[in-house]
């Protein structure tokens, strides 16, 4: 990992945190886990002191300091001035041929307690929102410029412009100004954000919202939502009615949240889970689970040789392809458990039957279910979406290949023939970091897991640390998209969803500072906590 440079004096202001390049390993120095934190507990617990640097000088004389931000920005050019802060006069005004920015405009302004202008010429005291192309510039990236009493956030996108008023509230939030100066930011990786279980444990709609807008400010931009498992299917269906928890989110809940994401730039990724966790699809179903050569009924499993559990989950597929209109699916592929045997073929003789039936002689369990989920990926593809699966829903050789637009969603290398992450990496497969060892918070602590901290992601872990705590090597860093810190409901009553909240808060910052920006923090842990404390 690269250290931040010292400023640099360019052209009478200082360059400060200019490091952009993608970078690769875990930090030496990185102290030990901190498991230390009973069930119910929070880090967010202890008390909120400041330890971020005073806010700008009102001295023209002197160089002023970075903006304090959780994540903090890439690069910051200082310059000599007092900055800009909120004042009677203040208002926030879109630039010419930028009118799409009316809903970042009108936040930022309530944000703010300042007026909201619209299209109309800036003036001393002002915040200008403009939509400017750049130089190889991603639709995340902007540029705020504190001079003179004024603020102008420029970017090619919505989104980067979107992220430049959240820096811009930070700052505010923490120092009562942004201080003088040029920011130039963009984030590290193109996927950043929280994974919720939503199947196995209830939330409410209220609480699914107050996430997408800590997830915002935070500049993360995906919730994901695995709203179909053993114990719960929570979102309304017209096609199956039969299969939703009586505790669900309506399908206008559903809008509502997705509405509210859009506005905040996030992206919602759905996941109906198949051919494993699918106990709560299968309950008025029984026919379709899959059973032992004994007839002895398999937990949560389809039974993959019928044509019927194939429509089922079809069916399912479709209809909430149409409710989710973003970029994303995700078709699970985890622990089948008509895998974990040591025997899948002797133990499951129709489903080795139908394999051999449709691929060919030399054809396994694997290999069916691996054509299950190409099958599947090839339902909600077919709008051109990225679809990615669990880790070990890939298999090594076999007759059929898992489909090479797969994106892997790496969580464990517990599971019976989890293989490394160098094995999809190798492959040339796009990955997600959701590893099990840090960004795992399973509610109950079943199985060993333990409440992961904000401390030991923000110490010890990187996008780079797929699998337990050591990096893969930095020449795949383009092939690794981006983390999701996931919650799961294993023991729904072990946490109220206002624990959940809590507990999760400082880990989320951690995530989204090692997502943004990929130089070691300047913060140590107990400043960075105070800070995430102070803007949240």
């Amino acid at each position: 990992m690269r250290w931040n440079s010292p400023g640099t004096l360019v052209g009478g202001a200082a360059v400060v945190a200019a490091a952009v390049t993608l970078t690769a390993l875990a930090w030496p120095d990185a102290t030990p886990p901190d498991h230390s934190a009973p069930a119910g507990t929070t880090e967010a617990s202890s008390a909120r002191s400041d330890t971020r640097p005073a806010a700008p000088t009102t001295s023209s004389g002197a160089l002023s300091k970075p903006p304090s931000t959780v994540p903090s920005v890439r690069q910051f050019e200082a310059a000599r001035g007092s900055g800009w802060r909120p004042g009677g006069n203040s208002g926030v005004v879109i630039a010419k041929n930028s009118e799409q920015l009316a809903d970042e405009g009108k936040l930022i302004a309530k944000e703010l307690k300042i007026d909201y202008r619209g299209a109309v010429a800036a003036k001393a005291g002002d915040v200008e929102l403009a939509l400017e192309s750049g130089k190889q510039a991603g639709p995340e990236s902007y540029t705020l410029t504190a001079r003179d009493g004024r603020v102008k956030i420029a970017g090619p996108d919505e989104a980067g412009v979107f992220y430049g008023t959240r820096t811009l509230k930070q700052s505010v939030r923490a120092d009562g100004a942004i201080p003088e100066g040029v920011i130039r930011d963009q984030p590290d990786r193109p996927q950043r954000g929280l994974n919720l279980d939503i199947a196995r444990k209830y939330y409410t709609p209220g609480w699914i919202e107050s996430r997408l807008r800590e997830m915002a400010d935070l500049k993360l931009n995906q919730l994901g939502l695995h709203f179909s498992d053993d114990q719960g299917f929570r979102i309304a269906s017209d096609t199956h009615p039969e299969i939703v928890s009586q505790q669900h989110l309506t399908k206008a809940e559903v809008q509502k949240i997705i509405a509210l994401a859009g506005r905040l730039h996030i992206q919602i990724v759905p996941e109906i889970d198949s051919p494993g966790h699918l106990g709560a699809v299968m309950a008025p179903h029984p026919e379709l689970q899959l059973r032992d050569v004994n007839g002895k009924p398999t937990r949560g499993a389809i039974d993959i040789s019928q044509p019927a559990a194939a429509k089922i989950v079809d069916d399912l597929l479709r209809e909430y392809d149409t409710l989710f209109p973003g970029p994303y699916w995700h078709i699970g592929a985890d622990e089948y458990q008509a895998l974990v045997v040591s025997n899948p073929e002797a133990s499951f003789p129709q489903l080795a039957a139908a394999a051999r039936k449709k691929y060919g002689a030399n054809a396994k369990v694997q290999d069916l279910t691996t054509g299950w989920m190409n099958d599947r990926a090839a339902v909600v593809g077919a709008k051109k979406r990225d679809v990615s699966a669990w880790n070990d829903g890939f298999f090594p050789g076999g007759v059929v290949k898992a489909d090479q637009n797969l994106q892997v969603d790496y969580w464990t290398g517990k599971e019976i023939g989890a293989r490394p992450p160098l094995d999809y990496l190798r492959e040339g497969r796009s990955v997600i970091n959701l590893n099990d060892e840090f960004l795992y918070y399973v509610l109950g602590q079943p199985n060993d897991f333990v409440y992961p901290t904000g401390q030991r992601i923000y110490d010890q872990w990187t996008p780079f640390v797929l699998r337990g705590t050591k990096p893969v090597p930095q020449k795949y860093s383009k092939q690794i998209l981006g983390a999701r810190f996931a919650v799961w409901g294993d023991i729904a009553s072990a946490q109220t969803q206002d624990q959940v909240a809590a507990g999760i808060r400082l880990p989320l910052a951690a995530l989204s500072q090692k997502v943004w920006n990929p130089v070691k923090p300047d913060l140590s842990w107990a400043q960075f906590k105070a800070l995430a404390n102070k803007v949240a």
